[in-house]
């Protein structure tokens, strides 16, 4: 940040670099379905807190208010809808790194619950009921244990009262120990393989560079997995029973 940024640059000043201006949801969709794709998930939050949806607990830190200036989920969610039979999801963080709730209840030794009140729960609520997802990616939760988080009470929403309660599937990241022992599928952890057929269903997400979730501009050829190590960890990851989530990081522009 000091090296390539003028003094008193912070975080949230990215954002308005953030245009989305080459962001064509019905190409990704036309991509994904080409591709031979059942199912995909948009990240429409991660750690930093910035919802590429009109939060209406994220004022100015979401893609509506600062940025594009675009629904970034309605518009890849109706594209898919319209344009593909693939099942469409939707990736939320917890926590949120730079949040003063968050920091508050870790102070606390999360005896408090601000943040989970204030700000992830009328989040889940709010892009469930918007965008009516048939995956639920929980992440960010490893800090603190499923009670502070209200996992079980939203997931009993989830599964019993909410409009996709008889098509929804959630993975296990809802809280401290829950990953790999409960969930509608297991994740366990980034690129998970066991390597043999097990009682429950799972996923592999795994990223196409080798070392960052994001796009690196400084990356090089060899930073990325060759075509034949994707369709290996396909192929392996099929024949154990799980599936494989492919990430991709895209650029600001989002081309």
């Amino acid at each position: 940040m000091e090296r390539n940024y003028p003094p008193g640059f912070t975080y949230a000043d990215f954002a308005p670099q953030f245009k989305a201006e080459f962001y064509n949801p019905d190409h990704w969709a036309d991509l994904f379905q080409a591709s031979g794709a059942k199912y995909i998930v948009l990240t429409s939050k991660h750690h930093e807190g910035f919802s590429l949806w009109n939060s209406s607990v994220s004022f100015n830190w979401n893609a509506m208010q600062v940025g594009p200036n675009r629904d970034l989920v309605r518009e890849l969610s109706n594209s898919i809808r319209n344009r593909t039979k693939i099942r469409f999801g939707l990736y939320h963080s917890l926590f949120e790194w730079f949040n003063p709730l968050y920091l508050h209840d870790k102070e606390n030794g999360f005896h408090s619950r601000l943040f989970p009140t204030i700000k992830t729960l009328p989040e889940l609520y709010e892009i469930v009921n918007e965008y009516e997802p048939e995956i639920i990616w929980s992440d960010g939760d490893n800090s603190a244990n499923d009670t502070y988080w209200t996992s079980q009470e939203f997931l009993a929403w989830l599964y019993n009262d909410s409009p996709v309660k008889d098509t929804v599937v959630t993975n296990d990241r809802w809280g401290y120990g829950v990953a790999c022992n409960h969930g509608g599928y297991y994740t366990c952890a980034d690129r998970y393989n066991p390597g043999k057929l097990i009682p429950h269903k799972w996923e592999n997400c795994m990223t196409i560079d080798r070392t960052s979730w994001g796009y690196r501009r400084e990356a090089t050829l060899d930073s990325y997995l060759r075509i034949e190590d994707i369709i290996s960890s396909l192929v392996s990851t099929v024949s154990c029973g799980g599936n494989l989530l492919l990430n991709i990081g895209d650029r600001k522009s989002v081309v």
